[in-house]
């Protein structure tokens, strides 16, 4: 049987991916602090909820609940010994959601960063990082995923260890990473520098793009960027709703569907080929995404129109929760 995957790719000017896990998931009653991947076996209703809803709002692509799936990340919880459990629940949950529509839908297994420090900044070493997001995609190809989708990434060297692990699996391959700081990663890597070094690994990548951030605008500079220095790769844009502003204990978003749906189009006059929502993205959200790019032909795009759809650029990082860090970090 032809991978789902791949033949959307094939078939399909513009596909669309699905919008936040976590969002989505506080909505249901999970704490910050608490690991949506627990749900995955223990509330796999609430789950199956949510790749159900972004399916109905035109999601073509859906992110499975394992971002945190790493034994690093599953450790914080005690977790560490169920990686493949976890990992082929999420994407078991996301295959049965996905085969009951009447429509071909892909079922890409989240791979998110480890949360430690690749030496010699940290004590993890490459051969242990491929080591364990290896594990953590055996357990998501295992559960049926069609393609692995490395994201939210801030180091080049921690997506080469995650994406050299992920191809052990034998499937398709995608990588995003965070522009977050004034136009960089949090690692200093430039859109370009990406979009040079990431399709030049020796493990085919689909295709590169950029997700979470600051916001669509800062989303959408980054693209374009990657998009003049590597014009030929496939691209995947998945932005937050919106700018992230921390108020009251709790980070909101100020976006809104219809400033989203502006950001769809923009994204396909930039040229992506796979485009979604990141934190704070709700089915809503995915649907008016959808609705936008339906039969929308692109337009002549540059720097300057994309600031006057979508507002002026962020180019700093929001105000962090208190005592947050790299190691809790996680999409929204």
């Amino acid at each position: 049987m032809e991978n789902k995957f791949l033949k959307l790719m094939r078939d399909k000017t513009t596909l669309v991916a699905d919008g936040a896990m976590g969002t989505n998931l506080f909505k249901q009653g999970l704490q910050t602090g608490d690991a949506p991947e627990l749900w995955n076996v223990d509330f796999p209703e609430k789950i199956k909820n949510v790749y159900n809803d972004f399916i109905n709002a035109g999601s073509d692509i859906i992110l499975t609940n394992s971002f945190g799936g790493t034994k690093f990340r599953l450790k914080l919880h005690n977790a560490q010994d169920r990686v493949i459990e976890l990992n082929q629940a999420s994407a078991s949950l996301a295959r049965e959601i996905a085969d009951s529509s009447n429509r071909d839908i892909a079922v890409a297994g989240s791979i998110g960063p480890s949360g430690e420090l690749l030496a010699p900044l940290g004590a993890l070493t490459q051969d242990e990082a491929i080591e364990a997001f290896a594990q953590q995609a055996q357990g998501l190809k295992q559960g049926g995923a069609d393609v692995l989708w490395v994201e939210t990434m801030s180091s080049i060297e921690e997506a080469c260890c995650a994406i050299k692990g992920a191809e052990t699996t034998g499937l398709p391959v995608v990588c995003t990473m965070t522009f977050d700081t004034a136009g960089k990663t949090m690692m200093g890597i430039t859109p370009a520098q990406a979009s040079k070094s990431l399709p030049s690994l020796e493990t085919p990548i689909y295709a590169i793009g950029a997700n979470c951030g600051v916001g669509p605008t800062d989303t959408m500079l980054s693209i374009l960027e990657m998009r003049q220095h590597n014009p030929d790769v496939a691209i995947i844009s998945k932005a937050n709703c919106g700018i992230p502003k921390y108020q009251n204990g709790e980070f909101i978003f100020t976006g809104t569907p219809e400033l989203m749906g502006q950001y769809a189009k923009i994204a396909v006059d930039v040229g992506v080929k796979i485009i979604g929502g990141c934190c704070g993205s709700s089915p809503e959200v995915i649907k008016a995404i959808a609705e936008a790019v339906k039969d929308y032909k692109p337009q002549p795009i540059n720097k300057q129109r994309i600031i006057a759809t979508l507002g002026e650029p962020v180019n700093e990082m929001p105000k962090a929760q208190p005592n947050s860090n790299r190691r809790t970090r996680r999409r929204r």
